[in-house]
Formats: C-alpha cells, structure tokens, sequence
C-alpha cells in the first residue's frame, strides 16, 4: 500500500508541476508578445466585432445568429459534462470491483480503495468546473443579446460597446475555463488505469495545448 501511495502521490505532483510549468511558460510568453497567445487574439477580436456590429445598422440578426452559435455549443458542452458528472457519480459506488479490473494494464500491485476515491472526486471535481463554466457562458451571453442591438442613443455608459466587449470577452473566458476543465478530465480519466497512464496523458496534454494555444500567424 505504500508503494502505491507513493506512486500515486508523485504521479499527482508530476502532472501539477507540468501543468503549472506549462501554465507559467504560457504568461511568460504573453507578457513579452500579447500576441503570442491565440486567447489575447480572440478577446481583441471579440471587441473589435461588438464595436462594428454596434455601430454599423442592418447587422442585428447577424449579431444574434454568431451569439446562438456560441450558446448552442456551450449549451451542448455543458450538457455533456452534466452526463459525464453521473456517469462518474455511478463510477464511485463501484470501487471495489473496478480498482482491481481498471489497473490490469498498470504492472504491480492494485491501487488502494483510498486513492480510488481520491481519484473519481478529482475527476468529478473537473467536469463540476465544466459544467458550472458553461452554464456561465450561457447567462453571459444572455445578457449580450439584449445589450449588441441597442439603438446608438441608448449605448452610452455600461451599455457601451466597450462594456458589452468586456461582457463578450467574459463569456469567452468561462467557455475556454470549461474547455480546460474537460481537457483536464482527460489524464484525470487516465489517472483511473494507473499513475503511469496519468502521467502520460498530463504530458500528452501539455504538447496538445502548446499547439493549440499559440497564435502561429504572429509567431
């Protein structure tokens, strides 16, 4: 057992320490290029397209069809990480029978029934994050809808462009939350199998948000 409390134990800490160092690497890359990040772009973009569509009449439907299309898939991100939730809630009552089943691909002994909980309540913990980012996704673009069709007059103050842009960018954040959290759900799935399986879908993952993170036109 203390084996596998070790092996466990330095498998979480290896994956926390890669995704930090990613994490850490990532700012410093921004502070010295904003443009480094694709995230940065987006959110420039994001307020330059709220500016437009709130200064340019005759855009109104197409204001609202791009903020369905948004709401849609976070609606549907969020749905599936509500199924996932119940699927790993139905997962939990089965430890005794799944722990022994699940590491026949890990070599060595079965992981104890402790580190299995720990395992299935880190793994609920990120779709929970999921879901709860998306759904904050949806209710800031509740809010937008009302607010890019205002008539010029009526756009001044907190519902300038400026600030339905910051509201935007808002959504923005907690759909990319959500998308980290699923995409964290992975080696945390992984992590079920064996450490060494969790380790490796953790670095896995580091390499998949390097090349997805970057703005490569501006590097």
């Amino acid at each position: 057992m203390e084996m596998w409390f070790s092996a466990d134990l330095l498998a979480l800490l290896s994956s926390v320490t890669l995704l930090l160092a990613y994490y850490g690497w990532l700012y410093w890359q921004v502070r010295r290029s904003p443009d480094y990040s694709i995230h940065r772009v987006n959110q420039t973009a994001r307020g330059l397209w709220v500016r437009h569509v709130m200064s340019t009449p005759g855009l109104e439907v197409l204001a609202i069809q791009t903020l369905r299309n948004l709401s849609m898939a976070a609606t549907f991100k969020g749905s599936s990480a509500a199924l996932l939730i119940l699927g790993t809630l139905t997962l939990s009552g089965q430890s005794e029978n799944l722990g022994h089943t699940w590491h026949a691909l890990n070599p060595g002994l079965v992981s104890p029934p402790g580190w299995w909980t720990i395992k299935i309540l880190c793994l609920l913990t990120a779709l929970i994050i999921a879901f709860f980012a998306f759904a904050m996704t949806i209710r800031m673009l509740n809010h937008v809808m009302f607010m890019i069709n205002l008539p010029a007059c009526a756009a001044v103050g907190t519902l300038s462009p400026v600030s339905v842009a910051r509201r935007l960018n808002r959504a923005g954040s907690f759909y990319s939350i959500g998308m980290r959290a699923l995409f964290g759900a992975i080696p945390l799935a992984f992590w079920l199998f064996g450490s060494v399986f969790f380790v490796g879908a953790t670095a896995g993952l580091v390499l998949v948000l390097f090349m997805i993170d970057r703005n490569r036109v501006g590097t």
